[in-house]
């Protein structure tokens, strides 16, 4: 048992209680896989609100991964291409991951080729701004790649 103000060592489950109701706190278990259980003497409301304040804390400082879409059509074309790519440079930028399909709407999926050639055109255009995360999957009826944000 450890805790503020009280001898560290070995004591009985019953001991350990008392000693906690003398103080008028609580007797909690710290790693009960360790042998003998380590266990403190704190008050528990104040333990709670310690831990919850970390875990926000920590909570707060993970980066959070944002995706962003883009959707072509297997016709796409230069022009829609090139302003869609300029929008995937502004998220890579953002540090976005994005996420690019081509979308076969009725017979279309005849042009799976050309959607895989889009898709890697794509892919070639943003090498220097993005890690080709995916390659080219089909997936009912999209063709879809996955691109992360290179690190700068």
């Amino acid at each position: 048992m450890v805790g503020e103000g009280i001898e560290q060592g070995v004591y009985s489950t019953d001991e350990a209680l008392k000693m906690a109701q003398e103080m008028e706190m609580d007797l909690v278990e710290i790693s009960p896989n360790a042998v003998p259980p380590v266990c403190r003497i704190v008050d528990y409301n104040k333990f709670l609100y310690s831990q919850k304040k970390k875990d926000k804390e920590l909570k707060a400082k993970q980066a959070k991964v944002v995706m962003k879409e883009i959707r072509f059509g297997p016709n796409t074309d230069d022009h829609d291409f090139d302003f869609k790519l300029n929008h995937a440079k502004k998220f890579l930028a953002e540090g976005a991951k994005v996420k690019a399909y081509v979308f076969f709407k009725g017979r279309t999926i005849v042009f799976k080729e050309r959607g895989e050639i889009l898709l890697l055109r794509f892919a070639q255009e943003l090498e220097e701004f993005a890690t080709v995360e995916q390659l080219p999957k089909l997936e009912g009826k999209r063709m879809i790649m996955m691109f992360n944000p290179k690190k700068k």
